[in-house]
């Protein structure tokens, strides 16, 4: 974004730049995509703009269960010097409360996918936790498990905690109440997905304290914060096809060797990149009953 180039960021994420405007902030998503803990060259057209306009539709949506950081997403509200760029950042910026962020990141596991699979097939257990035995890549767990992780930085990897590690590190009160809104939140959110076709299979939250009060910020329930499956092709046994990034990791699990030294992710076609953001399209239109018009030109 050219916006880069004479407003450097306070700070970049995987996928967001973050400028730090004193008691408020201002949330860029650019359409960066990535996976396995690494940035990749490629971009994927509208996504910065899809995952900003699902995240302000749950922020609303949900906002009866849990208050969050947002103050406007209008680009009448840009700071001064940042509306000669209105254009460019409609529909992909979120002015924000400058909330206290908590060291956790708060995922909720309603199905049995990833990493979690993994740990399953080799101990019977997701992030140490016991589960039933003979499920299968993808069932449906009896109950959502919260299991959260630390915050990795970009190009590391995100660490697995206990709970019990969470109240070490945050104190008992706080720990209690993340674990309680991210599974509050993620009911609510899976109950309503389902009405519309979607399985919310998994998800990741992250809070922070504004004014004495937890907040939910960052993004939420976005293709690239979950995995969303459409119900009317699940099927338990077997990788489901998905609305979400899951579709690139797919292919770079097929397409790249991760040991192999140096280790740099592959290019994607552009078959992959178009289909990828019709995907991220797909999950806007099918959860907020929209069609997906690009107000932004970023």
């Amino acid at each position: 974004m050219t916006l880069q180039n004479d407003i450097a960021p306070s700070s970049q994420g995987k996928v967001r730049d973050l400028y730090d405007l004193g008691d408020q902030l201002l949330f860029i998503a650019s359409d960066r995509i990535s996976a396995f803990d690494y940035v990749l060259e490629d971009e994927i057209p509208f996504k910065g703009e899809v995952l900003t306009r699902i995240s302000l539709f749950w922020f609303e949506l949900l906002a009866d269960c849990v208050p969050n950081h947002l103050i406007s997403a209008d680009v009448a509200d840009l700071p001064e010097q940042f509306a000669p760029y209105a254009d460019e950042l409609a529909g992909r910026f979120m002015l924000v409360k400058k909330a206290q962020m908590f060291p956790v990141e708060c995922i909720v596991r309603g199905y049995l996918a990833g990493s979690g699979l993994k740990e399953y097939e080799r101990a019977g257990t997701v992030c140490g936790l016991p589960l039933p035995a003979g499920l299968v890549n993808s069932s449906k767990l009896e109950e959502a498990l919260y299991t959260p992780s630390t915050k990795a930085e970009i190009g590391e990897h995100d660490e697995n905690v206990s709970f019990e590690q969470t109240v070490e590190m945050i104190g008992e009160k706080d720990a209690n109440a993340l674990r309680e809104l991210s599974l509050l939140v993620y009911g609510r959110a899976r109950d309503y997905a389902a009405e519309r076709g979607i399985i919310i299979a998994d998800t990741k939250f992250e809070f922070g304290v504004y004014d004495g009060t937890i907040v939910l910020a960052d993004e939420v329930l976005t293709p690239d914060s979950s995995r969303f499956w459409p119900i009317d092709e699940y099927e338990p046994g077997k990788n489901q096809p998905s609305f979400d990034k899951q579709f690139v990791r797919d292919w770079l699990d097929e397409n790249w060797d991760r040991t192999a030294s140096p280790e740099v992710p592959p290019r994607l076609p552009a078959e992959i990149i178009e289909a990828t953001s019709a995907k991220y399209i797909q999950a806007y239109e099918q959860l907020t009953g929209e069609k997906f018009v690009p107000v932004g030109k970023g």
